[in-house]
């Protein structure tokens, strides 16, 4: 199997298998021929293929007569608010985000620092299936890659929209993971510009990646020691490129991935209600608590892309996904972990909370993940099976994006994963057990148990 997946969230696969340098090229070079060779800004994560994909990309740029401006490793997030606030026409963020290390990825963005939207990613796909790129002339060809340091950039948005002076004098104690990606070289500056101890582990960029980069709890053990070891007031654990955040409470529980945008829901919500936009296959758990803050939520497919839109179509006040994704308006409507731990930072400060006293307080159901690869082959043909078989059995569900069927007592979503080759299965319930038996009713339809 050579998984090569291509969607509304890039381009991405296993390097030296379906993702090839001249792939990289041929997408770079179909995306500067897309946005008219315009001013288009690269950035990296630390994965050991950043440098090759980086010269294939910058390679085909030019090639279509781009001006490029060089970023380095720095956050995706860093990239698309220099995206936005430099006047550039785009950007590519090469990274496979939570994908292990053997992975990697182009995610295109577009000119007001959000992510392609479907119809702009299928028009890139039919410039880059049509194959006749811009060819800039020998003598028109930009000679000089510019740099700009977009971390710096991203600092200075952030100090702006949120309460440092508050922030500092609560003088809080925080742990960090920085999984030795590109957040190193964010997250503990903007933390002790917020006046924070910091306690940071993994934040040696040359160093490979400590563990799967998703920061969900089975992930977060080191940083669970560092929090307890350091009386550390919170703890928070990073992707690889800045975009995905989770939480460790003070007495060092890793709380699941959910918890984090039904805790930033709370948060805004309690300030100022309005909507919530978030995927389908995010906890119930953020519906009662904007029922209880007068709010609304928004539900869509899966994808980044699919909640910046309807948020800015609904003026939401948060949005996110139930990966650790969490969206901050007043900084970007999108993904962005910094943003993040300042909007819980400052709600800590202003409250004088604790996380733990905030999460006791949020409604809580349980949730099961279960991921399975399939042949790319055959991957929709089983999920085809799995929508007959709903159908035949006449439960009440929704073919939005993939399958999602309502019970009774919770509900089960099964779709195709954006960025592997493989099935998801998502059940929820109000016990762990009653999320077991929702995920292997799901199997039993899909014919994966066994």
């Amino acid at each position: 199997m050579r998984p090569l997946k291509i969607g509304i969230s890039g381009v991405r696969g296993i390097v030296g298998e379906a993702f090839t340098p001249e792939l990289v090229v041929a997408f770079a070079g179909g995306f500067g021929t897309y946005l008219d060779s315009g001013r288009i800004l690269v950035c990296r994560d630390t994965r050991p293929s950043g440098p090759m994909v980086r010269a294939g990309v910058i390679s085909g740029l030019l090639a279509a007569g781009c001006e490029v401006v060089d970023l380095g490793i720095c956050p995706t997030p860093s990239l698309q608010l220099a995206v936005r606030d430099l006047g550039a026409q785009g950007g590519i963020s090469i990274s496979g985000g939570h994908n292990p290390s053997q992975w990697n990825a182009l995610k295109f963005v577009r000119g007001d620092g959000l992510y392609l939207n479907t119809m702009q990613a299928e028009e890139l796909l039919d410039v880059v299936n049509q194959g006749e790129f811009e060819k800039a002339p020998w003598d028109r060809m930009h000679a000089s890659i510019a740099t700009h340091d977009a971390i710096e950039h991203h600092l200075a948005v952030l100090t702006g929209a949120f309460d440092v002076g508050a922030i500092r004098a609560r003088g809080l104690r925080v742990a960090v993971d920085c999984c030795n990606g590109a957040s190193t070289f964010l997250s503990p500056r903007w933390l002790e510009r917020l006046g924070c101890t910091v306690l940071a582990v993994n934040d040696d960029p040359s160093a490979p990646f400590p563990h799967r980069p998703e920061p969900k709890p089975e992930t977060m053990a080191q940083l669970k020691a560092v929090v307890r070891a350091g009386g550390a007031d919170i703890g928070f654990a990073h992707d690889a490129d800045g975009e995905r955040i989770g939480l460790v409470t003070a007495d060092g529980e890793a709380l699941s991935e959910e918890r984090t945008l039904t805790l930033a829901a709370a948060i805004a919500l309690s300030h100022v209600p309005g909507a919530v936009v978030t995927n389908v296959s995010t906890t119930r758990a953020v519906d009662e608590v904007a029922t209880r803050y007068g709010g609304t939520v928004v539900r869509t497919p899966v994808g980044q892309s699919y909640v910046s839109e309807a948020m800015i179509e609904h003026r939401a006040v948060i949005g996110g996904e139930g990966n650790g994704g969490v969206a901050v308006p007043r900084v970007l409507c999108s993904h962005d972990a910094a943003a993040a731990q300042g909007l819980i930072l400052e709600h800590l400060a202003r409250t004088g909370a604790t996380l733990r006293a905030l999460i006791d307080d949020l409604p809580g159901y349980a949730m099961l993940k279960h991921d399975f690869a399939v042949k790319p082959s055959v991957l929709y043909s089983v999920l085809q099976g799995f929508r007959d078989e709903v159908e035949r059995e006449a439960l009440p569900s929704d073919a939005t994006d993939g399958m999602f069927v309502r019970f009774s007592d919770g509900w089960v979503h099964v779709r195709a994963s954006q960025t592997e080759s493989m099935i998801r299965v998502i059940a929820e319930g109000p016990t762990p057990e009653r999320a077991r038996d929702l995920v292997d009713w799901a199997r039993d339809r899909l014919g994966t148990r066994g």
